[in-house]
């Protein structure tokens, strides 16, 4: 009798396994080959940077992204359009600054995903995450790739979801070509 429980035992387990599908495994991001380039806008130019992930974990199941989690190191702000003592200094740490984004007080930025769904077999997804920023946090939804250990995702963020409100239209009148756009694009490299 009790061999004949254990064998339902386990009929029962793999049953339960294989309907499930594969066990979810969890890669961590190689950060030294990770980053998001971002950009914004003024009214007649643009800046554009880096910054580098302080963490990371992208979970698959079998070949399938089903979900992540990033945290990136807001101190790592840089500017790449500028060369030093041409207003590079000047603009990193305006960026840093509690005008923009506050990076002593809040120095990570996180993304984490709440839902993932496969586009095809190409790896490309449809993603929905929560994005927090200077503790302000936003869904939003942006279409990524994932595959043979690289992902790739391209959105934008309306800075003004996280309270980040210098030179912006929406909290200031009348700043005519001085006005910064709300919106910004990032764009995320991930090795895993």
């Amino acid at each position: 009798m009790k061999s004949l429980l254990l064998s339902f035992g386990i009929l029962f387990m793999s049953l339960a396994v294989f309907a499930t599908g594969v066990e979810p495994i969890s890669k961590n991001i190689k950060l030294s080959n990770s980053n998001v380039g971002w950009k914004g806008y003024k009214f007649v130019k643009s800046h554009e940077g880096t910054l580098k992930f302080k963490s990371g974990n992208l979970v698959f199941s079998g070949d399938q992204l089903t979900g992540g989690e990033l945290t990136v190191d807001m101190t790592t702000l840089t500017c790449t359009d500028l060369t030093a003592g041409s207003g590079k200094e000047k603009l990193e740490g305006h960026l840093k600054s509690e005008d923009f984004f506050g990076v002593e007080k809040f120095p990570s930025a996180t993304i984490k995903f709440t839902n993932v769904t496969a586009k095809n077999n190409a790896g490309d997804y449809d993603i929905t995450a929560k994005v927090t920023i200077k503790d302000k946090t936003k869904e939003i939804k942006f279409k990524a790739n994932a595959k043979n250990g690289v992902a790739t995702a391209d959105l934008k963020l309306d800075r003004s979801d996280f309270d980040v409100r210098f030179g912006s239209g929406k909290f200031f009148d009348n700043l005519g070509d001085k006005a910064i756009n709300d919106e910004f694009e990032l764009s995320v490299s991930l090795k895993y």
